[in-house]
């Protein structure tokens, strides 16, 4: 069993930053694949952001590659997510989640647990 909870959404300006986070628990979570998606209003959840155990593999979605960035602290047992030069259409709950199908598995299907989500709003 593992254990996520995101924190760090809230409200900002387009241009803006934020750093959202993704705290895990569990036997597992410190060898697992951990992805980052994204749920707007009225659409599908999406990925965005997936790194390998230490850190050292990371994979975007093309919207994103270049203004966010997935980080990893494992002495944290935590997840990252900078986001720069956000855009009104990057607005959505966003979750992070685990797998271990590998840092390129987009599908929501792939993963085996996921946070309750924290909400991204960007005003424009």
């Amino acid at each position: 069993q593992v254990q996520l909870a995101e924190s760090g959404g809230g409200v900002v300006q387009a241009g803006d930053s934020l750093r959202l986070s993704c705290a895990g628990s569990g036997r597992t979570f410190s060898s697992m694949f951990v992805g980052w998606f994204r749920q707007a209003p009225g659409k599908e959840r999406e990925f965005v952001a997936c790194i390998n155990w230490n850190g050292d593999s990371t994979y975007y979605v093309d919207s994103v590659e270049g203004r966010f960035t997935i980080s990893r602290d494992t002495a944290k047992n935590s997840v990252y997510l900078q986001m720069n030069s956000l855009k009104p259409e990057d607005t959505a709950v966003y979750y992070c989640a685990v797998t271990w199908a590998g840092v390129r598995a987009k599908g929501i299907n792939l993963y085996d647990y996921w946070g309750q989500g924290t909400q991204v709003t960007v005003s424009s």
